[in-house]
């Protein structure tokens, strides 16, 4: 773990629904970081299609995630620790953006009934819940070192599990 004056980028991922910006926004707010969340970076054409339905590919996902990688350098090269809400569903994704020691992982996971029933409430958000199954199936699960959270218990919960595991305080 750094030492507390280096910076920390923490990384939240998981499929949509999960609850990367509810807990990420709390997270970054007890720590008095900043918070981003990943799908402010999407273009255009993305927002347009998982709006309609249409899964993103590889190719589409690729200018994104290196928009989310240089916001991430930016804010390790300036000093200023932050929180990132980023699906990252694949291991190719989460080894682009996280090369470095200060950047940390977590996983907020669960179950396909629960994060369906989620989104199925959401309103404010431009993905279409059909995509719910392609994210699931894109998902790759993480390596060691990365920490699993089961998002089944309350944002507050899991915001503190997040800050005794990784040592943020």
């Amino acid at each position: 773990m750094p030492s507390s004056s280096v910076p920390l980028v923490v990384i939240l991922f998981g499929v949509s629904g999960v609850g990367k910006t509810v807990v990420g926004s709390r997270l970054a707010g007890e720590l008095g970081w900043t918070f981003y969340d990943a799908d402010s970076f999407h273009s255009p054409d993305n927002i347009d299609r998982m709006r309609r339905g249409v899964p993103l590919t590889d190719a589409d996902r690729w200018p994104w995630l290196e928009q989310v990688r240089e916001k991430i350098t930016h804010c390790l090269a300036a000093g200023q620790s932050a929180v990132v809400a980023c699906s990252a569903l694949k291991a190719a994704y989460r080894q682009y953006l996280g090369g470095d020691d200060c950047v940390r992982f977590v996983h907020l996971q669960g179950d396909q009934e629960l994060i369906g029933s989620r989104l199925g409430q959401r309103r404010d958000h431009y993905m279409d819940p059909q995509l719910l199954h392609s994210q699931f199936d894109a998902l790759e699960e993480p390596g060691p070192g990365t920490l699993v959270v089961n998002v089944r218990a309350s944002p507050g919960a899991i915001v503190e599990r997040i800050r005794n595991e990784l040592d943020l305080r």
